[in-house]
């Protein structure tokens, strides 16, 4: 996506460099306005250099072109953090003496503005009739926040934190009309969530897997025209309704033998198969058929596992010509160099097209609304790199296998 940033002449300008950074990392192109005074409190190296495009702010630049226009009708979305009671104000009155505010005027794309000033500022009823007036033609208004302010002064009109900015920005940019439809007439078979061994008819085995990735995949490609089969193990409550599946077949399982039954059956009509799901290595070698009593088995209990099915490296076995596979790799490793050559090493083990490689944790992957991937072909190469939202990771990855 083409997003124009624009800064103005706050004290929270510094925190747009984290806005920029973030929608970069999304992998959207990301055009940076910057007016005179915002340039006085950041630098426009560093905005270039996390931009990794030039910094605009003169209203005169690139006249051949037309910029003062242009940049704005190729904008599809626009964000301005911080954004000054001056620039509301301007903004609400149509005002543009300056290059962003000919962006913004010449622009049909949504709004995001994250305003900051100070409590005075924000409460004061000529700024309270601006932002009621740029609401009323459909801008977004991320913010303020209350907290500390500059000086000693605290109350609502902190900036919004860049995150949830960003957040705002990426929500309108899932708008179905947004999206493209360039997976029209490609069957996609996806697996999401985690698979459970069961040692008894109440314990089992599993993993942390939300399966909030795979499901985040299979409502991307079903957005973008492909007819998706979605086979879900163990997911938590909510994903499937929370990320909307609307045109997706979906097949529940919950072992690793139940994933494998499905998977390699509906693998015989699928253009393209993307294991996202949390496959357990092992199992039991004997199921319970009573609830294991720990009175029984006295301080400890030893279990016997055995390896479970490879249904990743059956998959790339049996696939036919023209068949595209995609493994995920979850890893602990901290290091990235390590982490990639972790990596490549399973994508020549499993055979795949192409594998997501993604570190786990405690607190990051599993269980989680963000995402961190390295997408390595079958030779090890790198070919993509995404962070944020899974819903935007999805599309990283689909923009990649199509």
């Amino acid at each position: 996506m083409n997003i124009v940033v624009g800064i103005t002449g706050g004290i929270a300008a510094y925190k747009a460099v984290a806005v920029v950074r973030a929608l970069v990392l999304e992998g959207h192109d990301v055009h940076v306005v910057a007016t005179d005074a915002a340039l006085r409190f950041v630098g426009r190296p560093t905005l270039e250099a996390i931009s990794r495009n030039p910094v605009h702010s003169d209203l005169y630049e690139g006249v051949a072109e037309v910029r003062h226009v242009a940049m704005g009708q190729r904008a599809e979305l626009i964000v301005i953090a911080p954004a000054t009671a001056h620039t509301l104000a301007k903004l609400a009155t149509g005002l543009a003496d300056d290059l962003l505010g000919n962006t913004v005027l010449a622009s049909k794309a949504p709004l995001v503005l994250a305003p900051a000033m100070h409590t005075e500022m924000w409460q004061h009823p000529a700024t309270v009739e601006n932002v009621r007036l740029l609401v009323e033609r459909g801008a977004h208004i991320v913010g303020p926040a209350s907290g500390q302010l500059t000086g000693s002064d605290s109350g609502p009109g902190r900036m919004a934190e860049p995150a949830d900015i960003v957040a705002a920005a990426l929500r309108l940019l899932d708008a179905p009309v947004a999206g493209p439809r360039d997976l029209a007439g490609r069957h996609i078979l996806i697996t999401a969530g985690g698979t459970r061994e069961p040692l008894d008819p109440v314990r089992f085995i599993g993993n942390r897997s939300s399966g909030k990735q795979g499901v985040a995949l299979a409502r991307a490609a079903a957005a973008r025209g492909a007819d998706v089969t979605l086979v879900v193990a163990n997911i938590d409550d909510g994903v499937l309704a929370a990320d909307g599946v609307t045109g997706v077949e979906v097949v529940h399982v919950s072992t690793t033998a139940e994933l494998q039954e499905a998977t390699l059956l509906a693998a015989g009509q699928a253009d393209t198969v993307i294991m996202a799901a949390a496959v357990a290595d092992y199992r039991p070698d004997a199921i319970a058929d009573a609830k294991i009593k720990k009175e029984k088995q006295g301080d400890t209990l030893d279990l016997h596992l055995v390896k479970n099915p490879d249904i990743l490296k059956e998959l790339t076995a049996a696939r036919r010509k023209g068949q595209v596979v995609v493994g995920f790799a979850a890893e602990t490793e901290t290091d990235r160099d390590a982490l990639i050559e972790l990596g490549r090493a399973k994508a020549k083990r499993k055979g795949v097209d192409f594998l997501v490689v993604n570190r786990v944790g405690w607190t990051e992957g599993f269980a989680t609304d963000r995402n961190a991937i390295i997408v390595l072909d079958a030779p090890g190469a790198i070919v993509a790199e995404a962070e944020g939202t899974k819903a935007s990771v999805a599309d990283r990855i689909l923009d990649v296998i199509r």
